[in-house]
């Protein structure tokens, strides 16, 4: 039996939900329209123009999986895989910590809050504290 969650619990994960996904797609559309802020960016990461297609499709898939109910959970995990690729990207340029390298970890607890607030299981399987006996 499903419980019902409160009216505040519940559009806090769609504010959460619509965050992450207004950001990701903006994010990956970018990567195929390559506007020279993005391309210089890329190039200044490492990475070579011609990766920004590959780079904006894995990040739109997982996107689009994200936002299909039914998929949420399998595109939050990839897009979780995502964040630690920008992460060890950052990290390995020795980029500034709280606006660059755990940029993506603020995503990610977007993406996972927004689950774990509307999701039973997953509250579950990641419980913020431990029943007391």
């Amino acid at each position: 039996m499903k419980r019902t969650i409160s009216k505040g619990r519940l559009w806090t994960a769609r504010v959460m939900y619509g965050l992450a996904l207004l950001f990701m797609l903006f994010d990956s559309i970018t990567k195929f329209i390559k506007p020279a802020p993005v391309v210089e960016g890329t190039v200044q990461l490492g990475y070579a123009e011609h990766h920004l297609v590959v780079i904006g499709a894995l990040g739109l898939i997982a996107t689009i999986l994200y936002a299909i109910p039914r998929t949420t959970v399998l595109g939050a995990v990839l897009l979780t895989g995502y964040f630690g690729g920008a992460i060890a990207t950052h990290v390995r340029l020795d980029n500034p910590l709280f606006s660059h390298v755990l940029f993506p970890v603020y995503i990610a607890i977007l993406v996972w809050g927004a689950i774990w607030l509307k999701d039973d299981s997953v509250r579950k399987l990641i419980p913020l504290r431990q029943k007391e006996d």
